[in-house]
């Protein structure tokens, strides 16, 4: 119940880790094949979100990827504003932050009863917003974002969009034409079924050869391989803002889990999960539990976060009854995935709370 956080090992994803393993104790280097994974890593991650390969870059985090495309975008007044939900998992927030030694300025748009309202970026965004930063789900209770909506409202006044789909990502149909996002970023370890240390990048096509990342490396060059230290010439494709080594290993396994996830169907999934959520929601009110954020399941992932005195006691707790969750902050969150049943949902709920009535 803790795919918000952490997804489990499946027979893929360990025999993809395995491969490179072998690879690596029988060949001792096989460059190519290992360097042909990661492309392929970004050609399963362009399947997922209706994207080119070549619109795709790849890091060890979003952390990573969100700071490379700030490096790119230039804060030069006026148009030097970035509007930035409340909704953000911390580290987008701080990579934003940290761009106030550029020029950059940050404002707000407020998260009100763990929700955030649309009409609220009409007061934020103007002609001065260089780029607003939306995260598509929130992490702490699953509240999902008309990002579509959003884009318009930055587009309208020449702004550029960065989203967030760590919390969406496998479990929701995700396509950034239709979005019309300029940038999307997502790990692997969460829905997708991955590992920490793999993140990946979605850049607009239209966009790449006017950005030029100070985060860069060697990889990022149109020709890595001709090892020249003073020549800068970037790549033609999203691959511009890559930058070393890729993670191999973690590519890999990262290219595994998601085509469990692209198998599947996002669409699927995403019907599975709603009915899921539901059963999450009635369930905690029929158990006197108190639920954070919205009730409405078109806004809103399979992640149910409620309400307890001290969620990191609670979530050890759980775990010693065999039920693994998630605490963040004030709450405890509930995360099923495509295999999970009715049945895990009632036994999670029944154990939240009862560790909440005994704490």
């Amino acid at each position: 119940m803790n795919n918000c956080s952490q997804a489990p090992q499946t027979d893929l994803t360990r025999a993809a880790a395995e491969r490179y393993l072998e690879s690596w104790n029988g060949d001792g280097m096989d460059w190519d094949s290992w360097v042909g994974e990661a492309q392929l890593a970004k050609q399963e991650f362009a399947r997922l979100i209706n994207a080119s390969s070549d619109e795709i870059a790849m890091f060890s985090c979003v952390s990573e990827a969100a700071s490379a495309v700030a490096s790119s975008i230039d804060f030069k007044a006026p148009r030097n504003e970035v509007v930035v939900t409340e909704a953000e998992f911390p580290t987008i927030g701080h990579v934003w932050l940290a761009q106030r030694k550029r020029g950059a300025r940050t404002s707000w748009v407020p998260v009100r009863d763990g929700r955030i309202a649309l009409d609220q970026y009409d007061h934020l965004i103007d002609d001065n917003t260089a780029i607003v930063s939306a995260t598509h789900g929130y992490f702490l209770n699953g509240f999902m974002q008309d990002i579509r909506s959003i884009a318009a409202k930055a587009h309208a006044r020449g702004a550029k969009l960065f989203v967030d789909a760590y919390q969406t990502a496998g479990t929701t149909p995700i396509d950034v034409k239709a979005m019309d996002a300029d940038f999307l970023a997502a790990g692997n370890l969460k829905f997708l079924m991955g590992v920490p240390g793999v993140a990946f990048l979605y850049i607009r096509r239209e966009l790449i050869d006017s950005l030029t990342p100070t985060i860069t490396g060697w990889f990022g060059r149109a020709n890595p391989f001709a090892f020249d230290v003073k020549g800068l010439d970037w790549s033609p494709t999203a691959s511009r803002f890559d930058t070393g080594t890729p993670p191999i290993i973690n590519a890999y396994i990262a290219r595994a889990g998601m085509q469990i996830i692209n198998d599947v169907g996002p669409a699927a999934i995403r019907s599975w999960l709603e009915t899921l959520g539901q059963r999450l929601i009635d369930g905690g009110d029929a158990r006197g539990l108190t639920l954070h954020g919205t009730r409405d399941m078109s806004h809103k992932t399979s992640t149910t976060a409620f309400l307890v005195d001290d969620s990191h006691a609670v979530e050890v707790a759980m775990r010693e009854r065999g039920i693994i969750a998630s605490a963040r902050g004030p709450v405890i969150r509930l995360a099923p995935h495509f295999y999970s049943t009715i049945e895990d949902v009632d036994a999670a709920l029944d154990v939240l709370a009862s560790v909440v009535r005994t704490s």
